[in-house]
């Protein structure tokens, strides 16, 4: 009852005008107390001149705080812009006593206007201690009050430099705050021991579980910047094995208009150690790429696709397409657009394979500019069955390759795969003759045919990641192929970012790929999401190793043999140059591959691939046996 109470009169704030008066009556009061003091604490001055002086007081009060707006805050939530603003206007209050006794006693005017310089300088040292004072005292114990009928975390900040300190000015100004800080963490001896802002700060080592239990501690946000990957690591490690939440403060670049939110203290996860600088593109040439463009992207359901169709709402299109066969997948995208208020986009379930309905649609809408993400992915699934793999990776992309060429489209970006570098398995074999088919056509049309190269995308439907966050939830074993099997990763909005740069960069005929940094080794990602669950290895969970999977390769290349790169305007971009092919050669090929019928074998299917691919050499899979004749 009582804390339903205090909740309702906190949602109520006082009149700025109440603020007024309150204020007025403080700066009454000491001016009082003011004149008691300049005479030495005896009534040894004319009472009667001082209360006729305090309504010309009041009034001088009145006009000077309506100048600086001082009333106007709200006192719980008082910062430094009130105490300052408080200061400028208990000044002018001073300056027209000052100009006024001047005044008065320049003409011998002795009456109410003529007042003790001694006063008037007492009287506004009094009103900055009172005022500011009152204010700050009234906003601590509604912090006090509130803080005793609301749970809140109790937590502390590591790093007490310049970024904790911002950190710690969010979090208390935070008017839904619900955090309480009740101590420093810093790897700086010379601040251990120290009070910063009346609270401790500790070295790591002094974190134990006693000191914990005694500040009731349940969480630590890590506010370091250029935090390196391993430290973030050890650190966390350390914090989990104490039963702590961990949270970290993103980098300063990311904040918003240049302020930390309470809103970006996010939790630590696997992206944070990783190893590897995101990238980041900024060029004003892409808001010109798309400015009134018809918009084409396929698999616009999937991981990719849907999040290009994001990051293209942020222009200025015509209209945007968004095709795919997951109809499920398709109704939530369109959702999340209706809700953001998203104009100008429509969805359609259709089938890249289905070149009459794929005709249609060139034809209704005629676009300019194509993403083509459709595809199938998934290599143990794709090994099983590549006639699917080569209807939908080849021969999707044929029909809409052939359309753009048909239909006059400017771009068409291909999205592919690192599985397609030196293949050993169907479904990079088949993104591989993908890749050649869309350099076959270059040159035949005015379309431009740009190919886009990832890694692994993080979070994406079917990654490592989100299946090994589902085997945790269900208590382990994490299951790796290999325990030197190592992948590149990047975030899906890279991935993306990358796309758009691509179409707007590219020339035709061109395959992009980029700098990812450092490949990163699945068991210790494995070993790393284990720990950043609170959980220990192998105590809590272990990681099964289960052998290399059909197809599966233990490292991933950026480039085939005899690839190699020249460099764009952005460091972390590079163009793959190509091997020349045999254009209408390698097309009569596809042709020829594109027209086997669902009856066709398996091993016939991939023997046709691997005749158009000879670097495609399969890997722990049951179609080695066609390599053996070779």
């Amino acid at each position: 009852m009582i804390k339903r109470q205090l909740h309702n009169i906190s949602q109520k704030y006082a009149s700025r005008w109440l603020v007024m008066l309150f204020d007025l009556i403080v700066v009454a009061l000491t001016f009082v107390i003011a004149y008691i003091i300049r005479f030495n604490f005896k009534i040894d001055f004319d009472v009667l001149v001082m209360f006729k002086q305090i309504p010309f007081v009041f009034l001088a009060a009145f006009i000077s705080f309506l100048l600086v707006g001082s009333y106007k805050g709200v006192v719980r939530f008082t910062g430094f812009k009130d105490v300052v603003n408080i200061i400028i206007g208990v000044n002018i209050l001073a300056t027209i006593l000052i100009i006024t006794t001047f005044f008065s006693r320049k003409l011998h005017y002795q009456s109410l206007f003529n007042i003790s310089g001694s006063v008037i300088y007492i009287h506004l040292m009094l009103n900055i201690l009172f005022l500011i004072g009152f204010k700050l005292f009234i906003k601590s114990m509604y912090n006090h009050l509130m803080q005793d009928f609301k749970n809140k975390k109790r937590v502390m900040i590591y790093g007490a430099g310049n970024s904790g300190m911002l950190t710690y000015d969010a979090i208390t100004n935070d008017p839904k705050n619900s955090h309480q800080i009740v101590a420093f963490i810093d790897d700086n001896d010379s601040k251990v021991g120290k009070k910063i802002n009346t609270l401790y700060v500790y070295n790591l080592d002094r974190i134990t579980t006693d000191l914990i239990e005694k500040l009731g501690v349940e969480e630590v946000v890590i506010s370091i910047q250029n935090i390196e990957p391993s430290r973030l690591l050890e650190i966390s490690s350390i914090l989990f094995e104490l039963g702590l939440k961990v949270k970290i403060v993103p980098p300063v670049q990311t904040w918003i208009d240049g302020d930390l939110s309470v809103g970006q203290i996010k939790d630590v996860n696997i992206e944070d150690l990783l190893g590897r600088e995101p990238i980041t593109i900024i060029n004003p040439a892409l808001v010109h790429e798309y400015e009134n463009q018809i918009i084409f992207i396929t698999g616009a359901a999937g991981s990719i696709g849907s999040e290009i169709a994001r990051k293209a709402t942020n222009y200025a299109y015509k209209k945007l397409i968004l095709i795919d066969t997951a109809e499920s997948a398709l109704y939530e995208l369109q959702q999340e657009f209706i809700r953001d208020g998203i104009k100008n986009f429509i969805a359609i379930v259709a089938d890249v394979r289905d070149k009459k309905r794929m005709e249609s649609l060139f034809h209704i809408y005629r676009p300019k500019i194509v993403f083509h993400a459709a595809a199938y992915k998934h290599v143990p699934l794709m090994e099983n069955n590549p006639y699917e793999a080569v209807s939908v990776n080849i021969g999707g992309t044929r029909n809409m390759a052939n359309l753009a060429v048909k239909h006059g489209v400017n771009k068409f970006v291909l999205i592919s795969t690192d599985k397609a570098v030196n293949p050993t398995n169907v479904m990079g074999a088949t993104k591989r003759i993908a890749e050649l088919y869309a350099t076959c056509l270059q040159g035949k049309g005015q379309t431009k045919f740009i190919t886009t190269r990832f890694g692994n995308v993080l979070g994406s439907n079917g990654s490592v990641i989100p299946l090994f966050k589902k085997q945790i939830d269900a208590g382990g074993p994490l299951t790796v192929t290999h325990e030197d099997i190592t992948r590149y990763f990047m975030t899906i909005s890279e991935a993306c970012q990358l796309v758009l740069e691509a179409a707007t960069m590219g020339n035709g005929g061109e395959i992009f790929v980029f700098d990812m940094g450092e490949s990163v080794k699945i068991h210790d990602l494995a070993k790393n999401m284990i720990i950043l669950s609170g959980l220990r290895y192998p105590e809590d969970i272990d990681i099964k190793i289960t052998g290399l999977r059909p197809g599966e390769k233990i490292y991933e290349e950026l480039l085939a043999d005899g690839e190699k790169t020249r460099p764009t305007y952005h460091e972390k971009i590079m163009i793959a140059k190509t091997i020349a092919i045999d254009a209408d050669d390698v097309s009569e090929k596809i042709a020829n591959l594109c027209m086997v019928n669902a009856k066709v074998q398996n091993l016939e299917v991939v023997s046709l691939i691997k005749h158009i691919l000879p670097e495609y050499i399969s890997n722990n899979s049951k179609f080695e046996v066609l390599d053996s004749k070779k």
